[in-house]
């Protein structure tokens, strides 16, 4: 089968088309005699955008580069990314006004800005939109080092001449260059983090070295770190609809409608209307888990620049890396739904938290066969990434004249594998404060779960193994001219540029379960018990101290021993046909845009106005399913195609007026884009056994597109502060969500040890444009003081802070009709930080906060929320030497837990800890 799909790929070679006529553009500017004319070194005009050693002068140049771009943005520099103590490029960005980000057992991994979904933001580095490995638009922040990024801008008005507007914004990622420094620099630095539950020690170390010899620069960088995290979580809790038992064959759904009504004196009209059983609810699957999460990542920047005039320059840019992390989960969790179950007895119920919507919900019940799991699950992934940029810079003649040549790439492989065994009794399955719990039912035949490895048969030992190659390539080239035209003296400047970019995205996946000593062999299945393994303690397994959601232990077989023991000789996991995909995209955009100045009732005013016209055209790839003679499924020798375009003019428009000196008032409109995920484009189809549904993909998806407006007043403060306050209204239309588009009748389902469950009528979902559109408003408010502003005596003392309120009209996400908001949208969002810095001394106390927020909706049904967020981290810092820098850092101070919930707090899905984090570091500077 892998030789099979080789083949199939090599008919389709990955594109590395780049513009011919960019290129020869290009290489006519740099065979011109202007290139001998280097201007005096103290002629040169050298922008040093490096802040070196100060918090509170990186603070200053980011105010610096906000009040000079034309549009709304906030920006972070070198010392403000490298000396909080983030784990990654994405906490780093927590601290941007606006800026949000997804946490993944207690480390950042997405960003979201305005808390838009993190899809709606749009990430470059170096001008080149970033690669990932990841399956849709968001990037996986978490594979790169924050020391090895120089600054980083989120622009939220977008110009004509930006690549993608963002619907939410752009980040702007930006690595250092050699000629960023007045003089030579040399950097390193080198920590070592605790974290309280692993208990575990994990360094860090970090390089910069940068110098300039006449025309000629050079600079390198390289981080490395490895991280250790344990993270306990009683989780896994989700609604069910009664649909499940009320459904079933024989003499369960029966059953089932006689304990309901003796228990809880509800009368089903009719067993098959999902829109009756669907508002009683009981509860799915509680489990008890112990994550350990080991991560090993390095990244490295170069950077070669000829600068021979201020006129003049070209940059040879690359930034590569790899990030390894593997993830064990050891999992105790009970299955209250199974195929072999139904209501034994109802205890408790509640028909009042959720009675607006018609839902009763079973809050305390005991089931006839639940199906009791013990789970060892190993995650490993590996992703390699690389980007190359050659760029230019050159006026001539009058013209500003920037030209990039570049290259993004990232792979990623993922290997997955449970080990699962399995035990079917009697149980009783319950909410608590936190979270669920499974405990012995009346029934004689009841266990205790986490104290019978004899009742455990072994299911599988499951592997998956996905391999994802993200490869883009882009060419652009942009012209400026000022323009002092007498008859139009307001037009100061005209821009003009083009822009080609070739995208392509593929993936291989295949599953495979092992079940017995040799391929093909199922004699382990229901014959080995758990006992027969070897067993430890989870708290031996993972290292650290006692479980932290509740006091509990329980033996399982770890991760080391399975893959020892189950994996044969020669065992592989082997791709298969249906499940891979791969997506081609070539953009081709040009734009224009005109720069005023003039006055508008007597005060300095600047307009930049212009249009982006953008060709998108998509070839999706993919096997579908055939009917062979024998009636069995097969699939199409080659892949099948399926092309899509579709075009956008989108305007942009942004205007400052100086109101006084030093306060500007802001206004920006314009029209932008977001590409749907390209696992949506995707033509294949997959499925879902448990959930009775197939999902397709739908390369006829157009893009998420928003009408977006906003107004603000700054005032920049001569001590180097800022206030600033703006509202922002977006309309959003075109949104992608999930919609039943068929149903395939009569669908054989079978159990893992492949007897059959039954015949089922099978939902059919695809990704969709959902009609109509939601507005999303907001206020930003900013607050950059030095407090001695106030009274001498708060000399070096300061706060940096912003707020973020948002509104939205969505409703109507869920096929039952509840009210729910955007995914991933909180409606409030700050940051606060009060700094004191001296010649010698530094002190940061942060805080962050993040609103509760939708994380996804169950079933299409029942909106799953994240609960709020405040997390406290600390940064100290004291100069020992002129050179010598010693800092203590900590995260998460005050060890929030993470929690969620099912529409209301009453039922909670989810109770997690991820410790606190120190790090004692050592830097130096020469």
């Amino acid at each position: 089968m892998n030789a099979h799909l080789h083949q199939n790929r090599q008919q389709f070679p990955k594109r590395t088309v780049i513009s011919l006529a960019v290129g020869q553009i290009l290489l006519g500017l740099l065979s011109s005699p202007v290139l001998a004319q280097s201007a005096p070194a103290a002629e040169q005009k050298v922008e040093v955008i490096a802040v070196k050693g100060s918090y509170s002068k990186s603070l200053e140049r980011a105010v610096d580069m906000k009040q000079q771009n034309i549009g709304f943005s906030d920006s972070i520099v070198a010392t403000d990314i490298a000396d909080f103590p983030e784990q990654n490029l994405a906490e780093a960005l927590q601290r941007m006004p606006g800026v949000t980000i997804e946490r993944s057992k207690g480390l950042g991994s997405k960003v979201n800005v305005r808390s838009l979904p993190s899809e709606f933001t749009h990430v470059s580095i170096n001008n080149l939109a970033t690669a990932s490995g990841s399956g849709g638009r968001d990037v996986e922040f978490d594979i790169f080092a924050s020391e090895i990024i120089q600054s980083v801008t989120v622009q939220k008005s977008p110009t004509a001449a930006d690549e993608e507007g963002g619907i939410a914004g752009s980040v702007l990622i930006g690595t250092a260059k050699p000629f960023d420094f007045s003089e030579g620099q040399l950097v390193l630095s080198a920590e070592g983090a605790h974290n309280s539950i692993s208990e575990e020690v994990d360094p860090k170390f970090s390089l910069m070295a940068s110098e300039t010899f006449g025309d000629w620069g050079a600079l390198v960088s390289f981080s490395k770190a490895e991280r250790t995290n344990r993270t306990d979580s009683n989780s896994g809790i989700n609604f069910r609809p009664m649909g499940r038992f009320l459904e079933a064959s024989g003499t369960r759904s029966a059953q089932a409608a006689a304990v309901l009504a003796r228990d809880a004196g509800i009368i089903v009209q009719d067993r098959m209307d999902k829109d009756e059983t669907s508002r009683i609810i009981f509860q799915d699957k509680v489990g008890d888990r112990a994550y350990l999460n080991e991560q090993d990542k390095w990244g490295a920047t170069a950077s070669v620049q000829y600068k021979p005039s201020s006129e003049f320059s070209l940059t040879l840019d690359a930034m590569l890396g790899r990030y390894d992390s593997t993830e064990d989960e050891y999992d105790a969790a009970a299955y209250s739904a199974s195929s072999k179950s139904t209501l034994e007895t109802i205890h408790s119920y509640d028909d009042t938290t959720l009675a607006e919507y018609g839902v009763v919900v079973l809050t305390d019940v005991s089931y006839t066969a639940t199906q009791h799991e013990f789970l060892s699950k190993e995650r490993i992934n590996e992703t390699e990434y690389n980007q190359y940029s050659a760029t230019l810079d050159w006026q001539l003649n009058g013209w500003d004249i920037k030209g990039l040549l570049g290259y993004s790439g990232a792979d990623k492989t993922a290997d997955y594998s449970n080990l699962k065994h399995v035990a079917y009794a009697p149980s009783r399955t319950r909410w608590t404060a936190t979270g669920g719990e499974t405990i012995q039912s009346a029934n004689p035949a009841t266990i205790d779960m986490y104290n019978a490895p004899d009742k455990y048969l072994f299911e599988a030992y499951e592997t998956e193994l996905e391999q994802v190659s993200d490869d883009k390539y882009a060419a652009q080239l942009d012209f400026k001219r000022d323009i002092d035209w007498s008859a139009f003296s307001a037009l100061s400047s005209v821009e003009f540029g083009a822009r080609y970019t070739d995208k392509s995205k593929e993936r291989q996946f295949g599953a495979i379960k092992i079940q017995g000593p040799s391929a093909g062999d199922t004699s382990w299945v229901n014959k080995r018990t758990l006992q027969d393994s070897e067993l430890g303690y989870i708290t031996d397994i993972v290292p650290g101290g006692a479980y932290r959601p509740k006091d509990l232990n329980w033996m399982q077989v770890s991760n080391d021993y399975a893959r020892r023991t189950f994996r044969y000789d020669g065992f592989y996991t082997p791709f298969q046909v249906d499940q891979f995909y791969r997506v081609d995209e070539t953009v081709t955009a040009l734009y224009a845009m005109a720069n005023f100045d003039f006055e508008l009732a007597s005060l300095p005013a600047k307009l930049n106005t212009g249009v982006r016209a953008v060709d998108t055209d998509v070839t999706s790839f993919g096997y579908h399913p055939i009917q062979n003679e024998d009636g069995s499924t097969g699939y199409t020798k080659d892949p099948v195609s399926k092309d899509g375009n579709y075009k956008d003019l989108l305007p942009s428009f942004n205007l400052t007026v100086e109101l006084a000196d030093g306060v500007i008032w802001r206004t920006a409109a314009s029209e932008t884009l977001m590409r749907p995920a390209l696992t949506d484009i995707a033509y294949k189809r997959s499925v879902s056994w448990n959930e009775f549904r197939f999902k397709d993909g739908n390369p006829d998806l157009q893009p998420t597109q928003a009408k977006q407006w906003e107004t603000g007043v700054e005032w920049y403060m001569e001590n180097g502060g800022i206030l600033a306050a703006s509202y922002f209204w977006k309309n959003i239309e075109g949104v992608v969500r999930e919609a039943l588009t068929g149903v395939v009748e009569n669908v054989e389902k079978r159990n893992a040890d492949g007897s059959l469950d039954g015949y089922y009528d099978f939902d059919v979902y695809q990704p969709v444009n959902a009609d109509g559109s939601y507005k999303v408003t907001g206020l930003e408010l900013i607050a950059q003081l030095p407090l001695d502003a106030l009274s001498p005596a708060l000399e070096g003392f300061g706060i940096n802070s912003n707020y973020t309120m948002l509104d939205n009209s969505l409703t109507g996400s869920s096929t039952l009709g509840i009210p729910t908001p955007p995914e991933g949208l909180a409606d409030k969002t700050y940051n606060f930080t009060l700094y004191y810095e001296n010649d010698s001394f530094d002190a940061r106390l942060s805080y962050n906060y993040k609103d509760k927020y939708v994380e996804y909706i169950h079933l299409n049904m029942y909106p799953v929320y994240r609960d709020a967020y405040g997390q406290t981290d600390l940064s100290i810092s004291y100069q020992l030497t002129d050179n010598v820098r010693v800092s203590l850092k900590g995260i998460n101070i005050t060890d929030e837990e993470t929690s969620g919930y099912t529409l209301t707090p009453a039922f909670p899905v989810m109770y997690e800890f991820s410790g606190r984090r120190y790090s004692l570091g050592l830097r130096a500077d020469f």
